[in-house]
Parts: structure tokens; C-alpha cells; sequence
């Protein structure tokens, strides 16, 4: 259900006074209304279509692109991926471009990158932002692009639309890899559409790739490797940000060696309650989906990690799903996986081990924690 919405809201505020004209100013700060009515919503379950769904949706505020993966080298080495590539609309298409002249744009790119060097417990981040533009930043569907810079997720040219390549590159440190799907897309939420709190504007259509084969290169301190593994895929878009009395989030995506994967949110109010907008999708070995309500699973925090400000972040989570007899527990493969990027938060590479009624599991994933790392930056964030 990724994720950023109030990001969004940041990006406009924060932009320098020149970027936009002085006539303009009143206008953009309508445009930070979550019920713009400029914007599309989802206001309802939609029909997907693949893979033009792939592709960018402008008329939503915001969008994101939500590469995860767990890698490793033929000497076992493990390394943990991030590439998420968002668009953040600043004006509905109705309006045009907010800034005049060369600076004219209608959407703004953020890019994160990371890896996790599990062997050697380190961790390395970076974040791009640009205007779009061609030769700067941009998403298109046919066939898919998505760029900023040298970073890009993007359609293989020659290749069936299901492989797609990987990049991004900061000082020393980068990736190069190809993906492709081996499952269909699994839809999150009502057909599609992640309700997120009980006002219906705070919705999102929301689908995962749980799935892909993937190898290719990972460079960490100027050394190349060459990895295979798996990733995943979020996709998302609205208009809408969380809810005046919610803080923040816990994301799994969770890939097991039965050949199930289970996508879970959990929702956290500011007087520490979960909402019931908590929701999940658990796909069966046999490709059946079950949607997940907040009543259908539980979660329990086991261990805690303390960052460089004190702030306390999950470390360690029993699941039981009663439903599907289903019982995990999740612990990261490092213990500092927090990007420290306009939004502060924990992403990172985990294992997984627990049952299938009588069957044992093992597995691995991405956890995304939100709204933990200060109180300046709560609730910022995915999901």
C-alpha cells in the first residue's frame, strides 16, 4: 500500500520560495489539502491492466515504484537491496505546471537507494531528488521507464515485459541487476484498493509482485559481486495521506520457502492503539489469495533496537494467522538498516522461520517501520 503520501506534503512546503511565482503561492498551498478535488482518488475498486498498470498514473498526487530484495554471492555472502523511486504531482493536471519558464514542471521525483552488507554489518543510503524532465527525471509506460538520473527501474529492451532492470549507483556503492516476475500480480485490499483509515479519501490502489527471479551485480566500497535471489514489488498511487490520529506503520513482505508470501500492515495510532485499517494479503503456495482484515492476525514486537537518538524501533515480531494456521517469527539480518533520508525510517532485510499447521517454514523479506525515528518526523512515511 506503499506509502508516501505525506512526503508529498513535505516536498511541496519545503520547496524555496522561487521555484514558485508569488501569484502562485495560494494555489500551492490549496494543493496540500488531501481532498483536492483536482486529484484523482480511489474512491472505488478499479480494473487492473497489465502492464499499463506498470506505468505512472498522473492524475493521482503521488505514486511509487518499491523494489526490495534479499541477494547472495556464490561464497554465501547475503546483501539486502532498496531501490523505490516516487512521483509526487504538484498541481492536478488540470492546472498545468506550477513553475513558470525553464523551471516548469508538473511532478517532482525522489529516489532511495540502499544496501545492506550483512557480513560485514554495514549499511549504505542515498537520495535524489529532480524536477521532471527528460534529461532529469520521469516515468513512462510503454515501454516502462522510470528514472532519475543513472537510477532507473525499467522494462529489459528486447525482453518480455516481465524482465525488468535495476540501477543505481552512489560513490562506491551500486547495484546493476535483472529482474523477472514469476508470479502474476497479487491485488492488496478490496480488488485492489487499500482503504487506510475510515475516512474513504485516505485510500490507495495497491498491488505487489511478491516474486522475482533476480541476479546480476552488487558493488559495495568499489568491489563487484555477482549475486541471484529474489525481490519484490509494491505498487501504489492516491491522493490521500494517513489520518490526523495515526502515527506511523509496520510493513512485512515476507517471501517462504513453501512458495507462499504474505504482504502485512499494521497501523499505529498516536495513543498507541492499532487501527483497524490494518490489513494483509496472504498468498497461498497454491496461488489462492486470502485477503487479511486486523482481525484475521496478530503481532507481537520480541526485541527492540535503539538508533544514534535514542529513538526505539521494533526489532523482532511473532505473527500467528489462526485462519491459515499459519505461525512466524520475523528477525532482522541486521540490527541499523535506518535510512536517514527526508523521512527517517527502518527498511530492512529479514529472516523468517515458523509453521504451516505441521509443516516447518523458513523465509526471508523486507520490514518497513515508520513514525518511530523523532518527533519532529512522525507519521512521515510508508504505509
Amino acid at each position: 500500500m506503499r506509502r508516501w503520501a505525506v512526503l508529498g506534503v513535505w516536498l511541496l512546503a519545503s520547496c524555496e520560495p522561487r521555484a514558485v511565482a508569488p501569484s502562485q503561492e495560494p494555489a500551492l498551498a490549496t494543493l496540500l489539502r488531501a481532498d483536492d478535488p483536482g486529484f484523482a482518488t480511489a474512491a472505488g475498486p478499479r480494473t487492473f491492466e497489465f502492464p499499463e498498470d506498470h506505468g505512472p498514473h498522473d492524475g493521482f498526487r503521488n505514486e511509487w515504484w518499491y523494489f526490495t530484495g534479499n541477494l547472495d554471492d556464490a561464497a554465501g555472502q547475503r546483501f539486502g537491496y532498496e531501490l523505490t523511486l516516487f512521483r509526487f504531482a504538484l498541481a492536478p493536471p488540470s492546472l498545468g505546471t506550477v513553475a513558470p519558464g525553464p523551471w516548469r514542471t508538473q511532478h517532482v521525483f525522489v529516489g532511495h537507494f540502499a544496501i545492506s552488507d550483512v557480513a560485514n554489518d554495514a549499511f549504505y543510503t542515498a537520495e535524489r531528488v529532480s524536477r521532471q524532465h527528460s534529461q532529469l527525471a520521469g516515468a513512462q509506460a510503454d515501454p516502462l521507464r522510470v528514472f532519475i538520473d543513472d537510477w532507473e527501474i525499467a522494462q529489459t529492451t528486447g525482453a518480455d515485459a516481465n524482465t525488468w532492470r535495476l540501477r543505481a549507483a552512489h560513490g562506491d556503492t551500486a547495484i546493476n541487476l535483472t529482474v523477472r516476475s514469476l508470479r502474476n500480480p497479487v491485488l492488496n485490499g478490496d480488488r485492489g484498493r487499500s482503504q487506510k483509515s475510515s475516512d474513504p479519501q485516505n485510500a490507495s490502489y495497491y498491488y505487489s509482485i511478491p516474486r522475482w527471479a533476480t541476479h546480476g551485480q552488487v558493488t559495495v566500497q568499489g568491489k563487484s559481486t555477482a549475486v541471484t535471489g529474489e525481490s519484490w514489488l509494491d505498487r501504489e498511487w492516491s491522493s490521500s495521506a494517513l489520518g490526523d490520529d495515526q502515527l506511523g506503520w509496520d510493513w512485512f513482505a515476507l517471501q517462504l520457502n513453501d512458495g507462499s508470501e504474505l504482504m502485512l500492515y499494521q497501523l499505529r495510532r498516536r495513543d498507541g492503539s492499532i487501527d483497524p485499517f490494518s490489513s494483509g494479503t496472504w498468498r497461498r503456495s497454491t496461488n489462492d489469495v486470502q485477503r487479511l482484515s486486523h482481525n484475521d492476525f496478530s503481532l507481537t514486537v520480541t526485541d527492540e533496537w535503539r538508533n544514534d537518538t535514542g529513538a526505539i524501533y521494533p526489532a523482532g515480531w511473532h505473527i500467528e494467522i489462526p485462519g491459515e494456521s499459519v505461525v512466524l517469527d520475523v528477525t532482522p539480518a541486521m540490527a541499523n538498516q535506518e535510512l536517514k533520508t527526508i523521512v527517517r525510517y527502518w527498511e530492512g532485510a529479514v529472516d523468517v522461520t515458523g509453521n504451516h499447521g505441521n509443516d516447518a517454514l523458513q523465509g526471508r523479506g523486507y520490514v518497513e517501520l515508520t513514525g518511530y525515528a523523532d518527533k519532529t518526523r512522525q507519521g512521515l512515511g510508508r504505509r
